[in-house]
């Protein structure tokens, strides 16, 4: 019996016992996760093997991430596409958490990240899902955010919002979530809002995400995808 064969009439098994127990039933969703080792990627990957979703985690040094339940630590340089690719054929999804800050140029290495993620899910027929950036967002007033950004904040912000508008342009299933303005360790609190092109703030004008909760929602996407072909953001 294959790997793939195995793993779906365990999760038959499961299901049926849940079921027959009557507890809520989630189906396992094996998870390719690229950028597992980074500040949000690690939190995804935490989020999603508590859940019980078995979860390919990839990141170009792969010692830096936690090994537990439910996770498959392996090595991927993001932008081999044939690596890539052969590593989404063992998964349902695919969730890139990888940002344009290797040093050079963000919007180079955003288009070659995103392009690889692309070209994996159209060979896969699997969704993908960005972990995108704040930047790529409008103000309420209709302003794109990035334009407003300091210098220092631009390169990354266009970056990012040009793999956005790559994966407008293509024929896959995608979606591409930005955080709130400021995403930080913190509180999973369960308690936050969505929105999808505009940027979120609070009664104080604060716009502000804990990675935790950013985690919990993008899983709950993954569970229950609400925002197939569009973007969507997060905030309290």
């Amino acid at each position: 019996m294959t790997l793939s064969r195995r793993w779906l009439v365990s999760t038959l098994l499961a299901v049926a016992a849940l079921a027959h127990a009557g507890q809520p039933v989630v189906v396992p969703v094996r998870i390719l996760l690229v950028g597992a080792s980074g500040m949000i990627g690690s939190r995804i990957l935490a989020e999603a093997a508590a859940r019980g979703h078995p979860v390919i985690a990839a990141a170009r040094h792969p010692d830096r991430i936690a090994a537990g339940p439910n996770i498959r630590v392996v090595q991927l340089d993001a932008t081999d596409v044939q690596a890539f690719t052969a590593l989404a054929r063992d998964a349902d999804v695919i969730v890139t958490a990888v940002s344009p800050r290797g040093g050079g140029d963000p919007m180079q290495e955003a288009r070659a990240v995103g392009d690889a993620a692309i070209s994996a899910a159209r060979a896969t027929g699997h969704r993908l899902i960005v972990v995108g950036g704040a930047g790529s967002l409008n103000l309420p007033d209709g302003r794109p955010l990035a334009e407003t950004l300091p210098p220092a904040y631009r390169g990354e912000a266009l970056a990012m919002r040009a793999v956005r508008d790559s994966l407008k342009a293509s024929d896959i299933n995608w979606t591409f979530f930005s955080p709130a303005a400021s995403i930080a360790p913190g509180a999973r609190t369960g308690k936050y809002r969505l929105g999808t092109t505009v940027l979120l703030s609070d009664h104080n004008g604060d716009s502000r995400i804990s990675a935790e909760d950013y985690a919990k929602a993008l899983v709950d996407e993954v569970e229950s995808p609400a925002h197939q072909r569009a973007q969507m953001t997060i905030a309290y």
